[in-house]
């Protein structure tokens, strides 16, 4: 598997725009702005992240990215988008912060740094591309034995449909239309047997209850539109 396989032309280039501004919390991506403070809370919750090596895949302009290592871990954000990378080094050193980010795909880094990381994040990515098994394989991949694997995406429902497709893209016009494919949300029943194929120990199921007109999101609620998953690669023997 390769970046040029298992990435979504249509789909990253509505990532890709150079007139996209990543840190405008009113702009495109305010969605991301309204679950960051949710998501990082999650992780936060369930691991230490000072003195630890974390990767966020698909870290885009870097929001989460900059959450983490103000926590105090060695951060590597990785992405596809080279003018999302460029805002993200951007805005780092702007804030002083210590990031490492790469244009590359998860399964080429997978195959030069194998079991490196502490704590894997791939949040928001797992529904815009076309295989998410292999992507949640290479996650495994890059993780230590007993490493903790955060990832977030839409369940395949009626509700997730209508919020995030009809609402957020048509309605409220929240997001870009055209950012997401209703085929490629993924049930949790679905994410947790891929990840228990990889021998991955699925140890929670959180949703996330994002609300469009107020434009806010907290922790908890039923995971039928966004949720999150926490899994963890079994430790060594």
């Amino acid at each position: 598997m390769t970046a040029e396989i298992n990435q979504d032309p249509a789909e990253l280039a509505q990532f890709d725009g150079p007139d996209l501004d990543w840190w405008d919390p009113q702009g495109p991506m305010q969605a991301l702005h309204a679950i960051n403070p949710a998501r990082f809370q999650y992780i936060e919750e369930h691991c230490e992240l000072a003195g630890q090596a974390v990767l966020d895949i698909g870290c885009g302009g870097g929001l989460l990215t900059e959450s983490l290592a103000r926590a105090g871990a060695g951060v590597t954000g990785l992405d596809l988008s080279g003018t999302a990378l460029e805002q993200a080094r951007a805005h780092a050193q702007e804030q002083a912060l210590d990031i490492e980010y790469l244009e590359q795909d998860a399964h080429a880094l997978a195959g030069q740094r194998p079991e490196t990381f502490d704590v894997v994040t791939c949040m928001e990515l797992l529904e815009h591309v076309p295989d998410f098994p292999a992507l949640l394989g290479d996650c495994e991949q890059l993780l230590h034995p007993g490493g903790f694997l955060f990832v977030s995406t839409l369940n395949r429902t009626v509700s997730a449909f209508m919020l995030a497709i009809v609402g957020a893209e048509h309605l409220a016009g929240i997001l870009p239309v055209g950012t997401h494919r209703y085929d490629r949300f993924i049930r949790p029943s679905e994410l947790a047997q891929t990840a228990r194929d990889l021998r991955l120990v699925v140890e929670d199921i959180r949703g996330i209850a994002y609300n469009p007109l107020t434009r806010t999101a907290r922790l908890g609620g039923s995971p039928r539109v966004n949720y999150l998953m926490r899994l963890r690669k079994a430790a060594q023997a």
